[in-house]
């Protein structure tokens, strides 16, 4: 999938709607990244437990099991690095709801004998081919 967007088509094309073309795009990005990151942690032995969790306080994009680890995992999915990595933006107030989101999962599912981590995968589209860069950052921050 290839996505050639400039600012100046944006502008012309959707003119004042810009805002809701951007939301829109976002979103799909945000979809497809998640895709790719539930395939990339399957080949590389997780098991999936859930997508897109969400409670009173806030969402996980994927929880996950690895080895004797239940991983709760935040995807940030960018178009190039214009405004830094995309672990960049997993910050202190992101973390307290992922954080506060897998408290009531853990409770919900009566997990208490095993071990947790928090975990970011960065996926990074780009224009030059359809190989999307991913980095999987495991144990990423600790409440």
């Amino acid at each position: 999938m290839q996505i050639f967007i400039t600012n100046d088509i944006i502008i012309k094309k959707f003119g004042n709607e810009r805002g809701k073309f951007m939301h829109s795009f976002n979103k799909d990005i945000g979809s497809l990244g998640e895709d790719i990151a539930k395939n990339y942690l399957n080949q590389i032995g997780y098991t999936v437990l859930e997508r897109n969790f969400r409670c009173k306080v806030g969402e996980i994009d994927i929880i996950g099991k690895d080895g004797d680890y239940i991983c709760f995992i935040e995807v940030k999915s960018r178009y190039g690095k214009l405004y830094g990595n995309p672990c960049e933006s997993v910050n202190y107030s992101k973390r307290l709801k992922i954080y506060k989101a897998a408290n009531i999962y853990i409770m919900r599912k009566k997990l208490f004998k095993f071990n947790f981590r928090f975990d970011v995968i960065e996926i990074i589209f780009n224009t030059y081919n359809d190989v999307p860069s991913i980095k999987l950052i495991k144990d990423a921050f600790q409440i």
